[in-house]
């Protein structure tokens, strides 16, 4: 399976519950995916209402021939101030994520190292407005592995039906 294969098979996974979106997305990403989820609490009856509670995740696809720490850095951060800049944080406001999938045809060792260390996180008003976290997601097409920072390690449930996930 060559990357473009693989890219459609994420995406594919992606549709039933995201909006996908693949024409018109800005470089360097090929596709990006929105997830937003509502919910209310309340006590008892309706008009008792306690709390909104609001969920998003925004989701970035790139793909490249080759990826070294520099390019890996230079995606990282545009994928991160893309997501962050959507966010509307309020009371209701739970946490917005931002996931970044990365597949390339071959990827240096300074980049496998750095992918694995990469960390972003930002609370809004001391997280009483909610929280964000960046997961990240590369995978090494020319070996069939995926690598994962630390809060990315979720996402290998998702691409464990692509190939074996290496674990970090």
């Amino acid at each position: 399976m060559n990357c473009n294969e693989a890219l459609e098979k994420i995406l594919n996974s992606f549709t039933r519950y995201y909006n996908v979106k693949t024409s018109d997305v800005e470089p360097p990403f090929s596709a990006e995916a929105e997830f937003h989820a509502h919910g209310e609490k309340y006590l008892l009856v309706k008009s008792a209402h306690i709390a909104d509670i609001d969920s998003n995740e925004y989701v970035f696809f790139a793909s490249e021939e080759s990826l070294d720490a520099e390019r890996l850095n230079e995606i990282v951060e545009t994928a991160w101030e893309r997501g962050i800049s959507r966010i509307k944080p309020y009371y209701g406001h739970r946490n917005s994520d931002v996931v970044l999938f990365i597949f390339a045809d071959g990827i240096s060792e300074d980049a496998v190292k750095l992918a694995k260390k990469i960390r972003r996180y930002k609370s809004y008003m001391f997280s009483i407005y909610g929280w964000s976290h960046f997961r990240l997601a590369i995978c090494d097409c020319s070996v069939q592995k995926f690598t994962f920072n630390r809060m990315g390690k979720s996402l290998s449930k998702l691409t464990a039906k692509f190939w074996e996930p290496v674990q970090t």
